[in-house]
């Protein structure tokens, strides 16, 4: 990957900036060795009785650093890290062309869902007044309030749980226990659980075993193991830091737990953890690089570019950018699309529509599947759906 070699070009930058500045430091130590062995000669000629001739002190000294030598040393390490530095720098020119305009193309957007998802990803950072200014600029009022007041009320949340205040946030998952539980979630009794044990550790025993009665002796039958490790605890109040489990009051469990429920509440919402937008740009920032490369190489084909309906060079992006099964014909090496799906053969292999219309001249005659001896009828082949 082009990360890779911009990586070991600055690990070189690296290692010969060390050796140089570990050179000019031995360099350093030497003169200033030479210049306090002539300092302790003078002060011990400064007796009554010396004969000793500060000029030849001095003479002696002018020898000696001129055997150190320290321009002669510092020379090669020197060259050797601008040698570095200039060709870290013209790899970086080469990876990050500033004109990304190159791998643009004319697409009409629809204006109204774009306000909607630059609103929405500042509202769902958190930014409600720069989303606010942008939805009156944009003058797209009626796409503020439903996503505004969702969004509001999870930061309200997020932010009461930052200050280790979990009544919102019991009341919000109380309302929505059923949707959780559906989604498989346990979020409620994680929060109940956390609740528990801050009581636990404000001291008062009864108010924690009442506390478990209510609201955790619901989840037992299916969250025994859990429940079983806070009833532990209570043996060890005041001291819950010695206890067994005492992973269970560590601070960061707070950031999971609201993590944790940043993640449920987007996802009652219809919404992605995090904003399609972000997501989109971090992905392209992935995928501009071979793009860019590729438009170097079709400087004078513009045109073609502008019509081609799936990317030309393959794009890798990391697997948090991957959301779907992926499915890549074996015999056309191109990707499915809507118009190009994955067909299933009647010997349990699998091509691209085209690749069978293909070989089969539009379904008028059988063909021998690529991978096994099979006749394939192409009008009994079915679409695979991923």
């Amino acid at each position: 990957m082009e990360l890779n070699s911009i990586k070991d070009a600055f690990d070189r930058v690296t290692k010969k900036q060390k050796l140089s500045s570990s050179k000019i430091q031995e360099v350093i130590d030497q003169i200033s060795k030479e210049i306090e062995k002539a300092l302790d000669k003078i002060q011990s000629a400064n007796g009554p009785d010396s004969v000793l001739d500060h000029r030849s002190v001095l003479s002696e000294l002018h020898t000696s650093l001129r055997n150190v030598a320290p321009v002669s040393q510092l020379e090669g390490p020197q060259k050797e890290l601008n040698v570095a530095l200039t060709k870290y720098v013209k790899i970086l020119e080469r990876s990050f062309n500033p004109d990304i305009s190159k791998a643009y193309r004319n697409i009409d957007f629809d204006i109204h869902t774009l306000n909607q998802i630059i609103a929405s990803h500042f509202y769902h950072q958190g930014l409600f007044d720069i989303g606010d200014y942008f939805i009156s600029d944009a003058k797209e009022p009626e796409a503020a309030a439903v996503m505004k007041s969702s969004f509001l009320e999870m930061y309200q949340i997020l932010e009461a749980m930052r200050n280790q205040d979990l009544g919102p946030a019991l009341n919000w998952a109380a309302t929505v226990s059923d949707k959780l539980t559906q989604n498989g979630s346990d979020l409620l009794l994680k929060l109940h659980s956390m609740q528990f044990l801050k009581i636990l550790q404000s001291g008062s025993r009864d108010e924690a075993l009442q506390y478990a009665r209510t609201h955790l002796a619901p989840f037992a039958s299916s969250h025994m193991d859990e429940i079983q490790k806070l009833m532990v605890c209570i043996l060890w109040i005041g001291k819950l830091d010695q206890s067994p489990h005492h992973a269970l009051i560590s601070p960061s469990n707070w950031d999971r737990l609201a993590g944790e429920l940043k993640r449920e509440f987007c996802n009652l919402l219809g919404q992605s953890y995090n904003s399609p937008l972000s997501v989109t740009v971090a992905a392209g920032i992935q995928g501009l690089p071979p793009l860019l490369k590729f438009m170097n190489v079709m400087a004078g084909k513009k045109q073609e570019w502008q019509t081609m309906t799936q990317l030309p060079v393959p794009v890798e992006l990391d697997r948090e950018f991957q959301f779907h099964s992926i499915f890549v014909c074996p015999v056309s090496k191109e990707q499915s699309t809507e118009d190009n799906p994955p067909m299933l053969m009647s010997c349990g292999h699998v091509l691209c529509k085209q690749s069978i219309a293909k070989m089969s001249k539009n379904s008028t005659k059988m063909f021998k599947c690529p991978y096994c001896p099979f006749d394939i009828d192409a009008a009994q082949c079915r679409q695979l759906y991923f």
